[in-house]
């Protein structure tokens, strides 16, 4: 078992399918199979329950992946500490953050990293900005922009980058949401609301329901990214609270079609910033970053 098996297996673990894994690792199904059944019998124990679509870790595949990431990380860490003895720093760096995100905030301190550090390979990684501390305690990414939490781990640094309100916008084009929106006093408990699955922004959206007395709320859907939540308010299907710089970073196509509810009072704006594992900082490529952060 090398380090590529480790990798092959995690990233499965992750997608949950083989060809996904496949085609993002540049290997044919039928051989990402047969080297996790190498792996499999090497160690004595199935690691995926199977079935036609997906797959589904094991109990000994959870032991695995723990293993895998600490064991890949390790390496990097090796890796990073070796070319610290050099003129320059090298290596990979991995950074997890939104579509907004790389959009938004990270394009301005990623010029100024790059030219101190040109030979650092940059490995970026989107998604949902509310799994962004979770990545960063599994060892899947090193440093990941996003909101702050909370509650911060005593294991995470939070450093800021700058302050997000929300606005709450609505779908624009004729439709019955937009009808309901242009009541004086729309009936809030009546009204399709569109929200994040969990994060900061789903904190201060359940605060704005207390506020407003909303204790039955009509929701449409519960979606991961506000991206998406930005695209169905688009089609009509609710309101939702959102960060304004994911509206503002949207496609025209999309803004278009979207209202700001200007006279409603909303939450507070919520810290934006980079974070890490503490234990962390001292590794040269991740300290390079924070200074400059």
């Amino acid at each position: 078992m090398d380090l590529r098996d480790l990798k092959l297996f995690l990233h499965l673990a992750d997608s949950q399918h083989f060809g996904k894994t496949a085609k993002a690792t540049y290997v044919s199904p039928s051989t990402l199979s047969r080297q996790i059944q190498r792996m499999e019998e090497e160690l004595g124990q199935m690691l995926f329950l199977r079935d036609n679509r997906t797959v589904q870790l094991t109990h000994a595949g959870q032991q695995l992946k723990v293993f895998a990431q600490q064991t890949l990380l390790h390496y990097q860490q090796l890796k990073n500490a070796l070319t610290q003895e050099g003129e320059s720093l090298s290596g990979e760096l991995r950074i997890f953050c939104s579509v907004t995100a790389a959009y938004s905030h990270l394009p301005t301190i990623l010029d100024q990293f790059r030219a101190l550090h040109p030979n650092v390979e940059i490995k970026l990684t989107t998604g949902d900005a509310a799994d962004a501390v979770d990545k960063i305690q599994s060892n899947d990414a090193d440093l990941a922009i996003a909101g702050r939490p909370e509650t911060l781990p005593s294991t995470i640094d939070f450093r800021k980058i700058g302050e997000v309100p929300l606005v709450l916008i609505t779908p624009a084009l004729p439709c019955p949401v937009h009808t309901q929106m242009l009541e004086h006093k729309p009936d809030w408990a009546n009204i399709p609301f569109i929200l994040p699955e969990h994060g900061p922004t789903r904190r201060r959206i359940d605060q704005w329901f207390r506020r407003y007395h909303i204790s039955n709320p009509q929701i449409y859907a519960t979606v991961a990214g506000h991206e998406a939540i930005v695209s169905m308010v688009a089609l009509g299907c609710g309101i939702a609270l959102i960060p304004s710089v994911v509206l503002d970073n949207s496609p025209e196509t999309i803004r278009s079609r979207i209202s700001v509810a200007d006279h409603v009072t909303l939450t507070s704006a919520f810290d934006l910033g980079v974070c890490v594992q503490k234990k962390r900082l001292n590794e040269p490529l991740i300290h390079a970053f924070w200074q400059l952060i």
